[in-house]
């Protein structure tokens, strides 16, 4: 009788340190703040979470090279979201759950269809409730932020014409160039044409006779026009017509229809840039501060290697 009972002891003995063993591979706990723990799933979970919003806004290549520059900092984040959430609990706030579903509306807007929709939190490894889960803690998140800090923050007038005085080089819009074109495959009737704009022909007439295309462009040096462009448009006079310029296969001409020149932006013109900005940076640094306190006073230990 005792060695069937030492036999099964040992089964049980066994049995649990399988099964411990598929739970840690499974379900590892990687770190612990004050009485809740975070595992690898949770972890694993934020990360698919994240990568799920951020799906809507980025291509494939570009949401590849986002979620690596978030995830060393992932396990960081999910704590403070865990300081967060606690802190939330303890005020007893409650989310409206019509909330939650417009989120998740919101959400499934961006795929064309549900199946979509669903698919793609398949290959996260997620299903609808996972979302609801996190958006729920977001929006309580959102809610103990907006009571601890974001509705204690005021910016004052003389913040923003502080700022302004101080910054003013930052609000000159520069000198703005007005001009079309018309590009051009064939290099002999880009030189027709262009003689024939010296003539004093118009790009439109030309353009309907030739089957071209006129578009009309506004360029700021040093933005978005590419070099070559740049260097022809801001090199030409109010009503000047370029050479065709060579750009790849095609042949382009240019005329410069207006000069926009710079100017200084008035404090009025971007005073609301400026609170925005302010309380932007007043918000990072209380929440930051905020942080740092519920860090202080709290048992964390991070058990990931």
């Amino acid at each position: 009788m005792l060695k069937r009972k030492n036999k099964l002891a040992f089964c049980v003995i066994l049995w649990l340190f399988l099964f411990s063993g598929f739970c840690r591979a499974e379900d590892k706990i990687i770190a612990i703040v004050n009485k809740d723990v975070i595992t690898q799933k949770d972890l694993n979970d934020f990360t698919n979470f994240m990568r799920v919003q951020l799906m809507a806004e980025y291509k494939a290549e570009e949401l590849e090279a986002k979620a690596q520059s978030l995830k060393s900092d992932l396990l960081e984040r999910l704590i403070e979201d865990r300081l967060i959430l606690q802190e939330a609990k303890k005020e007893d706030i409650k989310v409206d759950e019509t909330r939650v579903k417009a989120r998740i509306n919101e959400l499934k807007e961006r795929y064309p269809s549900d199946t979509e929709f669903q698919k793609s939190l398949k290959q996260q490894g997620l299903v609808q409730a996972d979302l609801e889960l996190k958006t729920r803690e977001q929006l309580l998140m959102y809610t103990i932020v907006d009571i601890k800090i974001k509705s204690k923050i005021v910016v004052n007038p003389k913040e923003v014409t502080d700022f302004y005085e101080k910054h003013e080089q930052e609000f000159i819009i520069p000198e703005e160039r007005e001009f079309e074109l018309v590009s051009i495959n064939d290099e002999k009737l880009a030189l027709d044409i262009y003689n024939r704009l010296k003539e004093g022909e118009s790009f439109a007439d030309l353009a309907k006779k030739h089957s071209l295309a006129v578009n009309n462009f506004t360029g700021r040096k040093g933005a978005e026009l590419k070099q070559e462009i740049e260097d022809v448009v801001f090199n030409l006079k109010e009503a000047e017509i370029s050479q065709p310029l060579k750009i790849e296969d095609k042949f382009y001409i240019f005329k410069l229809n207006n000069i926009i020149p710079s100017r200084q932006k008035s404090l009025s013109e971007v005073q609301n840039k400026i609170h925005a900005l302010l309380f932007d940076l007043k918000m990072e640094e209380k929440l930051t501060g905020w942080l740092d306190e519920l860090k202080e006073k709290s048992y964390i230990k991070i058990l990931q290697d």
